[in-house]
């Protein structure tokens, strides 16, 4: 149909109440449904179209559609046809029923209602509760005291059981089980956030000490008086049955090794290249099958010399050999590398790849003329290396010379070398502090009495001593136990993380002896030490002569120090309160179940009542 035609067609449509018939009408006022002219004719000039009679209504296939009817209807509204009247009488429905609400004595009927249901629940919740407590009463009253007997030892043994596993998971990790799921698992489900750390922020060369005393310092080094693992670690678990290093704490040393021995020419040389492999591998046997392999390729491979020695010898002798035949090799190819290091940038990797084979074979050469017996020979060895490369302070060869000077008991030559490490600018170790410290405390340690000193005071060198423990301890609080013999020493691992436990091992295993030698040394240590404590309440917050203690100790070390050994925690934590509880629990349910076997009747009339 056209337009004009849909007009005229839905102009006839009339209300329910004029016509009878179920269309869509709205209002009592059907004139403005009714066709503007009853005569039926040509509309708008078009012929063979009538308009419908007043109360006809249009077969299905002549209506308009609903947009249409709306543009026709003639109210002038914004293009909505007239809504159904069921919906307009529901909402007049709804007006009306709203308007009687609105009035007071509508509102007081409804209060009424409201304080009469509320009265009802009031009355009848007493009724249920008092026939629930009946129940209840006649299944306590059934039960025998072996029910309760049985009762009071299962909860004994489940509470038992909790705590000795949160106790075994506190002693291994630092942590509660129940409170770590509870923190990971049970927070998120109730709406709670966990916060998360903030992240430690990088410092600038020229940032001040406050911001750098922030940032917590948990970086792995290598140790620098490291063992052999063919001739002492390996010697170690064959004899105890114990495996002295962990399997991350070897991983690092892989990494050490292919950062230290190998470049990017390697695929030039077959023996190097297979050399490369061979650190990659896990096995031993199969690293050292590959050293063997790399020496029939080539005779001169510095570190296929290494990796033998280092895993192959079974003594310190047989180690010495094969590194003194490394250190033949070494010297050549440095010599060839120097000549040809400025060619270009693969000469100059090779050059510093070499290099480091050196320095680490002179340097292990000279740990094993200390382990020989031969002292002044590898103090003049450190020596010699310290001034051929300068540059590498920082594989920490002083630290081996200073145990070495202290074996030989030259103790002026040693604070020869603690006024050039020992500074503010450089970083600390636990060898450095504690030997400035045993260095002070030789001065007054022989003649120190504590009686003595409470009564008269602390002379200037006493203090001076006091202090340097002091600041020893502040570093690295673990250390004292170790020389006290406190705690029981393992083999150091090889690589430790500084202020931690895992230094504290390395540093007591070479230099225990050493405060050993001078007389009232340790007593001046064990009078002394704890009152560090007391000067630094708050060791994670701030710190007295050092930035605040690193909270990240205790994880690095248990992944560095074997299984079968205690780490030691600083600070001491609390025990969690779920030991506390589930102890409590144990301890009550045990008694109650005591109780049960020895007076049931009397613990049965107890629980009724």
């Amino acid at each position: 149909f056209s337009l004009p035609r849909a007009r005229v067609a839905v102009a006839d449509v009339r209300s329910p109440g004029a016509s009878g018939h179920p269309g869509c009408g709205v209002g009592d006022d059907q004139s403005a449904f009714r066709p503007a002219t009853a005569a039926t004719g040509p509309v708008n000039g078009l012929p063979g179209l009538a308009e419908p009679r007043p109360g006809a209504v249009p077969p299905l296939s002549r209506r308009a559609p609903p947009a249409v009817m709306a543009e026709g209807s003639g109210s002038g509204a914004s293009g909505r046809g007239p809504p159904c009247p069921g919906a307009a009488s529901a909402f007049r429905r709804w007006e009306q029923l709203r308007r009687r609400a609105a009035t007071p004595w509508a509102r007081g009927l409804l209060a009424a209602a409201a304080g009469l249901g509320l009265l009802y629940a009031v009355l009848r919740v007493p009724v249920r509760l008092r026939d629930g407590l009946a129940a209840v009463t006649m299944f306590l009253s059934t039960l025998t005291p072996k029910f309760y007997f049985a009762l009071t030892v299962t909860s004994s043994f489940i509470s038992g059981l909790i705590f000795v596993f949160e106790w075994w998971h506190f002693r291994k990790y630092g942590t509660s089980f129940i409170e770590q799921v509870s923190v990971s698992h049970l927070r998120p489900l109730i709406g709670g956030t966990e916060s998360s750390p903030p992240a430690p922020a990088a410092f600038m060369a020229g940032e001040n000490e406050t911001s750098r005393q922030n940032m917590p310092e948990c970086k792995v080094w290598r140790n620098p008086l490291n063992l052999f693992r063919g001739a002492e670690y390996s010697r170690y678990m064959w004899v105890t049955g114990k495996e002295p290093l962990t399997y991350y704490d070897m991983n690092l040393s892989a990494q050490d090794h292919q950062t230290f021995f190998t470049c990017d020419t390697d695929a030039l040389r077959p023996s190097d290249t297979v050399m490369q492999k061979a650190w990659r591998e896990r096995n031993p046997q199969a690293r050292i099958k590959a050293a063997y392999q790399a020496l029939e390729l080539n005779n001169d491979c510095a570190t296929a010399y290494v990796l033998l020695a280092e895993e192959e010898a079974t003594t310190i002798v047989d180690a010495e050999k094969y590194f003194k035949q490394a250190l033949k090799a070494g010297e050549m190819i440095y010599r060839k590398s120097q000549n040809c290091h400025s060619q270009s940038p693969q000469h100059e990797a090779q050059l510093r790849r070499d290099t480091n084979v050196l320095v680490y074979v002179k340097r292990r050469l000279a740990m094993c003329a200390r382990k020989l017996g031969r002292i002044r020979e590898a103090v003049k060895m450190m020596r010699d290396l310290m001034k051929e490369f300068p540059l590498l302070s920082m594989l920490n060869i002083h630290e081996n010379l200073l145990e070495a000077l202290l074996e030989l008991q030259a103790y002026a030559d040693v604070q020869a070398v603690l006024a050039k490490y020992d500074d503010i600018s450089l970083p600390k170790s636990a060898a450095i502090c504690y030997t400035a410290a045993l260095l002070k405390a030789r001065a007054v340690s022989e003649r120190f009495s504590p009686e003595t000193a409470s009564r008269r005071g602390l002379s200037t060198a006493e203090i001076n001593a006091v202090e340097a423990i002091h600041r020893a301890v502040e570093f690295n609080p673990h250390v004292p136990k170790y020389l006290l013999e406190m705690k029981s020493l393992v083999l150091p691992p090889e690589h430790i993380l500084k202020r931690g436990d895992s230094e504290a091992v390395a540093y007591a295993f070479f230099h225990l002896q050493h405060w050993k030698r001078i007389e009232g040394a340790l007593n001046l240590l064990h009078c002394t030490w704890e009152g560090t404590f007391r000067m630094i309440p708050y060791p994670l917050e701030k710190g007295h002569l050092f930035y605040p203690y690193p909270s990240c100790t205790e994880t690095a070390d248990r992944e560095l120090l074997p299984t079968f050994h205690e780490v030691s925690v600083y600070p001491q934590k609390e025990l969690p309160f779920f030991i506390h509880f589930t102890a409590g629990l144990c301890s009550f349910s045990a008694m109650l179940a005591l109780l049960t076997h020895q007076f049931p009747e009397l613990m049965v009339i107890f629980a009724k009542a």
